[in-house]
């Protein structure tokens, strides 16, 4: 875990998209720390810190809109489904209906949970705060998704905003049960200018189970894949003395899943629990877009690993200072080593 320890004041939580506060998605601040020290800037001025021949890997996992209502023994819940197993059930989170601050609570396994369709779930077996889930629809729950779901959403945000908001520029493969958010600053336009000036952008998946909302909670098992043209990718951009930047923790997981002891990426799919902190440092990876996670969430050693705990903390420690905003449409940074 972490030693970083810091309280996140209210007023520094996005509750709302940049969009809605009158700021483009690019226009979000960007803190920028690197060898150099510290650095405030917009987003859309990233191309100048990145190099040419500098390497950019985005997720092009696609947010499921993974939240349903329903009911439990005649009570409203809200269903979370996170992830889709290989024996097609699924783990989810059943929650209070509304702005509810956490899971609810007790045994429920062996219960059934009524979601429109008809459908429902069966849940099975706890797996820390989800539960393994079992479901009967028409169509799976895929279907149940599509026609009556919306985005996982928190207390912190106000008001319910559409699929669209929970998109990032790269979304192509449908499997997030929460967005892959360090990317959605991104635009098609800043993409063209970035690959223009010689930086080079190439695709993992790994979609993005819910998020690690409980102080110690560690990330839970979810499905990646490192096509070869990435890992040839990488592997050149090494040899040539370019930077390996990963936008996002979950681009993080997918390479160094895929990372040998020497560095070098092969191509591979599958399932990651793969934590990296102290015993295990980053082995490709140079730096990463990130947006600012919670006290005591398991991201922040994940940071860490990449570019150190001195930096990671200097980073937060002026981010709060600044007024930075927290969360999925929050402000971002650009850790380097």
């Amino acid at each position: 875990m972490s030693a970083l320890r810091f309280e996140l004041p209210a007023a520094l939580s996005a509750t709302v998209p940049p969009e809605v506060r009158g700021v483009p998605r690019d226009g979000v601040r960007l803190l920028v720390a690197d060898g150099q020290g510290l650095r405030h800037r917009a987003f859309h001025e990233i191309g100048e810190v990145l190099r040419p021949g500098d390497l950019l890997v985005v997720n092009t996992s696609a947010t499921l809109p993974a939240a349903v209502d329903g009911t439990l023994d005649g009570r409203p819940v809200t269903v979370h489904l996170s992830t889709r197993r290989d024996d097609g059930t699924w783990l989810v989170e059943v929650r209070p209906p509304g702005r509810a601050t956490g899971p609810l609570g007790g045994d429920l396994a062996g219960a059934r949970v009524d979601l429109p369709g008809p459908a429902a779930l069966h849940l099975g077996a706890p797996h820390g705060r989800l539960w393994q889930a079992a479901v009967t629809a028409r169509g799976g729950a895929e279907e149940v998704m599509r026609r009556h779901g919306r985005p996982v959403s928190y207390a912190y945000v106000e008001g319910r905003w559409p699929l669209s908001a929970y998109q990032t520029a790269f979304a192509r493969v449908p499997g997030s049960a929460e967005m892959p958010s360090a990317a959605r600053p991104f635009t098609p336009e800043l993409v063209t200018e970035l690959v223009a000036d010689g930086v080079a952008v190439a695709p993992v998946v790994l979609h993005c189970g819910v998020s690690s909302l409980e102080e110690g909670e560690g990330a839970l098992p979810e499905r990646y894949a490192v096509p070869p043209a990435t890992a040839r990718l990488v592997a050149t951009t090494r040899a040539a003395g370019g930077r390996v930047v990963a936008v996002g923790t979950t681009v993080v997981r997918a390479l160094e899943t895929a990372a040998a002891g020497t560095g070098t990426v092969a191509p591979s799919a599958g399932w990651t629990d793969l934590v990296l902190g102290p015993d295990r440092p980053a082995r490709v990876v140079d730096g990463l877009v990130t947006g600012w996670h919670a006290p005591g969430a398991s991201h922040l050693s994940l940071l860490e690993a990449v570019v150190g705990p001195e930096r990671v903390a200097a980073a937060y420690a002026s981010a709060l200072r600044e007024g930075y905003l927290w969360h999925e449409f929050g402000d971002s940074a650009l850790l380097l080593r």
